[in-house]
């Protein structure tokens, strides 16, 4: 196969870009369903502890592979960014995640509209923040030398909510230990995949 016979042939791909946070539930989503025809390429997961930099970070991303893709979808939410990350889709005629975080997309969009009002005192968790709960929560914060803080952040806080995508029996029992470290109301919620892949699927 030529050079250009191969970048025809991938032209008909889409490429998944996406949180590194993501890639985990990404993979086993495309195997269960088959869907060969989707490439996956991931930013680093740490761009979440800072959002501001996810815009460029993507813009640079898309730049590196639209002349290979037919199609690129950008697989986060607005995590963050204040409305910037999805005009700057806009700019690149590239199409993004619905929602404004992961919380919101593996609950349901529709679903978390209509419970976030009641669940301003809640802290969430998915699959993967409760495998990288030390890298992503408690480290970051200086919890991991200054426990007292605990009281501070997380003083308004009632409850975890651990939104499950996969049945573990580990993972549900460190999240439960985490909210009790964390001195807060333990409740497991199986979201599954949510509008992930639903979005996905619509692919």
């Amino acid at each position: 196969m030529t050079h250009s016979d191969a970048a025809a042939s991938r032209s008909h791909r889409i490429l998944l870009l996406a949180c590194g946070a993501l890639a985990r539930e990404i993979l086993d989503l495309k195997e269960a369903n088959g869907w060969e025809h989707m490439d996956l390429t991931c930013l680093p997961a740490t761009l979440h502890l800072h959002p501001e930099k996810i815009p460029d970070a993507v813009q640079e991303a898309v730049a590196m592979h639209r002349d290979v893709y037919q199609e690129i979808f950008v697989v986060y939410a607005d995590c963050g960014t204040g409305g910037i990350l999805q005009r700057c889709c806009e700019n690149l005629g590239v199409k993004m995640l619905a929602g404004p975080h992961c919380y919101s997309f593996f609950e349901g969009n529709d679903r978390f509209a209509q419970i976030a009002e009641t669940e301003f005192t809640t802290f969430y968790l998915t699959d993967f923040l409760v495998r990288q709960f030390n890298a992503f929560v408690w480290k970051p914060m200086g919890l991991d030398e200054h426990p007292e803080l605990i009281s501070v952040y997380f003083g308004n806080y009632e409850k975890l909510v651990y939104q499950a995508q996969t049945n573990d029996q580990v993972l549900t029992e460190n999240a439960r230990a985490y909210a009790d470290k964390l001195g807060l109301i333990f409740e497991r919620r199986f979201t599954g995949y949510g509008d992930l892949e639903h979005s996905l699927r619509d692919l």
